[in-house]
């Protein structure tokens, strides 16, 4: 059984992408930057998916979240078309894109508007709830400028999470932050993955990130994006960044993708 053929057997995905292919209009043509993708993603799994700029694994999250069309394929969610845009997904992007003029907590709240049939008191009671979850109760009447760069992260986490939605997309949320706010950030998105179970599928550059966080680390190869290996990581949470076993996953991912990329230069 090929890898596409072992990533499409599951017929129970919550996330379930076939064959998509995706190519974008360039001055003298067109360049593909997925090239027939299939990817299953279980209840409750998080995947992290590694690789190159330019690979198209951004692309992926962006389709997976309705932000962008393709040219061949089907994409699922909950054996459901994904046509556009959806409550059942949500997107964190590397920058937070917090509402300037909103506190903390309303900033929560506004998040909450996209989930129907509350009255106000319950969006109230689940806004606190969150920013409890992000540690972050103290702070629910701080201005966003008053806020340090995690913890802007940690609040766009609850807003993203508030309204519910089945699926998380995370699209290198911590590659603009230093290496110790990453540090703490990777522990508290296991244990709020831990405590809510929600799926979520996770970007980034970062190989020993993507150990770090993921059930499963999905590679991909240099444009056009093809999927060519996955890697499952077997370890305990919570997990160190800077533990031995997980630097073994760490080196073995990287081989792979070095492998993949020839003499492309790759960041750790």
């Amino acid at each position: 059984m090929t890898l596409q053929q072992e990533l499409s057997a599951s017929p129970s995905a919550k996330l379930a992408v076939k064959d998509v292919s995706k190519t974008f209009p360039m001055r003298g043509g067109r360049v593909q930057a997925l090239d027939h993708v299939t990817l299953n993603v279980s209840e409750g799994e998080f995947v992290c998916l590694v690789g190159p700029s330019g690979c198209g694994k951004s692309t992926l999250l962006n389709i997976i979240a309705g932000l962008e069309t393709f040219d061949e394929g089907t994409v699922c969610s909950d054996g459901a078309p994904i046509r556009g845009p959806g409550r059942d997904r949500m997107v964190m992007f590397q920058e937070p894109a917090l509402f300037p003029w909103l506190d903390a907590f309303s900033n929560v709240m506004f998040g909450l508007k996209l989930k129907p049939g509350l009255a106000d008191s319950e969006r109230r009671e689940v806004a606190q709830y969150y920013l409890k979850l992000v540690g972050l109760e103290r702070f629910e009447h701080a201005n966003i400028h008053e806020l340090s760069g995690g913890m802007k992260q940690r609040l766009a986490l609850a807003r993203a999470m508030a309204p519910n939605p089945r699926v998380l997309l995370m699209d290198e949320p911590f590659a603009a932050l230093d290496a110790i706010t990453r540090e703490q950030l990777y522990g508290d998105l296991q244990r709020i993955w831990q405590e809510r179970r929600k799926t979520i599928l996770f970007v980034t550059h970062n190989v020993r990130e993507a150990a770090c966080l993921g059930d499963r680390v999905v590679l991909f190869s240099p444009h056009p994006g093809r999927i060519r290996e996955e890697f499952r990581i077997p370890l305990p949470r919570p997990r160190d960044i800077n533990s031995v076993d997980l630097a073994e996953h760490s080196i073995e991912i990287m081989r792979a993708l070095k492998g993949h990329l020839g003499d492309t230069e790759v960041h750790e």
